[in-house]
């Protein structure tokens, strides 16, 4: 008896091309669940276990009633998208509301920041969110919903009756 015979079976049982697809299959899943090692692959990490907060900078949201508007956003949960891609959602524990500044040039040539007295500035606010959410912390940084999320990165917040879009500017894993 021959081990491969003239239709290219071994032993005249199975064939040589789907042993040779059955091994491909197996070394595929050992590659993506067992060799990336305790951190995990990608693939692995999209669920996460940690809760990871993130302070988010918006500047110069167009509002009517600011004062009213961050109240509503307090203790809140909002859907976020980052690069175009729908990433989840995040939980808003608190807004803080930072001021309106000019620099104004004095006459002896110094230069002092004032509040801004304009009436359209009340229009206008800047604020930074305080959020969290559930992702993993990985060596290469915060990973919420398969995105990564670090300094810098612009997140678009989207809620029932609002549309807009901040810079993270601190991302940290919850103590």
């Amino acid at each position: 008896m021959k081990i491969i015979d003239s239709k290219g079976r071994l032993f005249g049982k199975i064939s040589i091309l789907d042993l040779g697809a059955i091994a491909v299959i197996v070394f595929v899943l050992i590659g993506i669940f067992i060799v990336p090692g305790p951190k995990g692959s990608i693939a692995q990490v999209g669920s996460g276990g940690d809760t990871i907060e993130l302070n988010l900078l918006v500047r110069g949201l167009s509002v009517k009633n600011p004062q009213e508007f961050l109240s509503s956003l307090e203790n809140s949960s909002v859907k976020i998208i980052v690069r175009n891609e729908p990433a989840g959602s995040l939980n808003i524990e608190s807004v803080e509301e930072l001021p309106n500044y000019v620099v104004a040039t004095q006459p002896d040539g110094s230069v002092k920041s004032l509040l801004d007295p304009r009436p359209i500035v009340a229009l206008s606010t800047d604020m930074i969110l305080y959020m969290n959410g559930k992702g993993s912390m990985t060596n290469d940084g915060a990973i919420l919903a398969n995105q990564k999320v670090k300094i810098g990165t612009v997140l678009e917040l989207d809620g029932s009756n609002y549309n807009f879009r901040g810079s993270v500017i601190d991302v940290r894993k919850k103590e």
